[in-house]
């Protein structure tokens, strides 16, 4: 079968140090740390064969993320850009969908609690969590001791097919009344990354109450699949910063009610403008530039009659965060990091909020073949004129 596969060198920066959960030459978690040289190529694997409990997937549909363009990206010395959890080579994907081919007797389909059938409709979570360490134990899947992370450390689905244990599988026929055809499909690709964004604040903000208010800086398709939920959430003005024209339109469909541009606009000011001088309850940061962004929020927190703000890091980067304690003690304001989707029933909320009406499409702005991944992914490392690049298969 055909797989997109990105190869990269082991090799560690001085600093660098082998952690515990790190394996020498193939795997670690500070992946901008070690890897080297990346380089993406079409090959072709064998059609993985499943065990008892897992499912074999036809993609059908597999978006390009952020992730996925940081992996294959370098800096000026050759290391990748990507932070996190990686081990090369792998081949990339982790925002899919597509039918079911083949499943084990043991493959449990959460929808029927019966195996899962050939031609169901399904997408999957991308964190592999074991559910035995203490972690997964105490409720949070997403820092499992264990990970894997498919299109990082675990073959993805920039391919024809993809192998994946039934207990990260969720059924899309819920879905089949409101989307049709390849629709049905593009949906379920991003009920991962819609996923990320409930997560990040719903989850781990703690989400708002019918009338807060809400920030989210970055166009990203994090950021604006953000933007939707909130606004679902009941939000009294989604505020979206981004200096985009492009991404800033498509904000406003997704759900936010004012845009604004942090390169002309004095961030802090038309917050507090907007809002009444309130400030607003959430802030998401999903630019991957805090070093850059938290000053502003800080001035907006510091400034406004809000107390008790929180500030969720959505974004993966390899930066320090400028911060001033005094801004969160005196404000009573706090910082969390969101990482991943898992856990909490996130996957089948997302699935029946998109069921209902809160449709994600708009996010995909480009349709591809699976052979025109890879120039793509090297593409959006200068251009963001796209939001959400979708590989589709017949």
């Amino acid at each position: 079968m055909k797989a997109v596969t990105l190869f990269a060198e082991w090799s560690p920066k001085p600093e660098f140090k082998l952690g515990n959960k790190d394996v020498n030459g193939k795997l670690t978690y500070l992946g901008s740390k070690v890897w080297r040289n990346p380089r993406i190529r079409n090959i072709d694997k064998e059609v993985p064969g499943i065990g008892p409990t897992e499912v074999l997937i036809k993609v059908k549909a597999c978006g390009i993320c952020g992730s996925d363009v940081h992996m294959a990206q370098a800096d000026e010395s050759g290391y990748i850009f990507y932070p996190g959890l990686t081990a090369f080579p792998v081949t990339l994907g982790h925002e899919f969908s597509g039918v079911v081919l083949e499943a084990g007797p043991r493959a449990i389909n959460k929808r029927t609690s019966k195996p899962f059938e050939p031609g169901e409709a399904i997408c999957a979570e991308e964190m592999l969590w074991c559910g035995a360490c203490r972690p997964c134990a105490d409720g949070y899947p997403n820092q499992c001791e264990a990970l894997q992370e498919i299109g990082f450390s675990y073959d993805g689905a920039f391919a024809e097919y993809i192998r994946v244990d039934a207990r990260y599988c969720w059924s899309l026929e819920e879905l089949r009344d409101g989307y049709q055809g390849d629709d049905l499909f593009l949906a379920g690709s991003l009920v991962e990354p819609t996923s990320v964004a409930y997560n990040a604040v719903i989850e781990r903000g703690g989400g708002i109450r019918p009338g807060d208010n809400a920030v989210v800086l970055g166009g990203g398709p994090i950021g604006l699949a953000a933007c939707a939920i909130l606004k679902r959430a009941g939000a009294a003005h989604v505020i979206l910063s981004e200096p985009s024209g492009a991404r800033a339109e498509l904000g406003v469909k997704m759900g936010a009610d004012q845009v604004v541009n942090p390169l002309q606009e004095d961030f802090a000011g038309r917050v507090l403008e907007i809002t009444g001088g309130l400030g607003a309850k959430l802030y998401l940061e999903a630019t991957g530039l805090p070093q850059a962004v938290f000053p502003d929020i800080e001035a907006a927190i510091w400034n406004g009659k809000m107390v008790n703000s929180t500030v969720v890091i959505v974004a993966r980067a390899d930066a320090k965060i400028p911060v001033t304690g005094e801004v969160y003690q005196v404000r009573h304001a706090q910082i969390v990091g969101a990482q991943g989707h898992s856990g909490n029933g996130t996957f089948p909320r997302i699935i029946s909020a998109m069921a209902s009406g809160m449709n994600m499409l708009p996010l995909i702005t480009k349709k591809i073949s699976l052979d025109e991944v890879p120039d793509n992914i090297i593409g959006l490392q200068a251009d963001r004129t796209e939001c959400k690049i979708t590989a589709v298969q017949p």
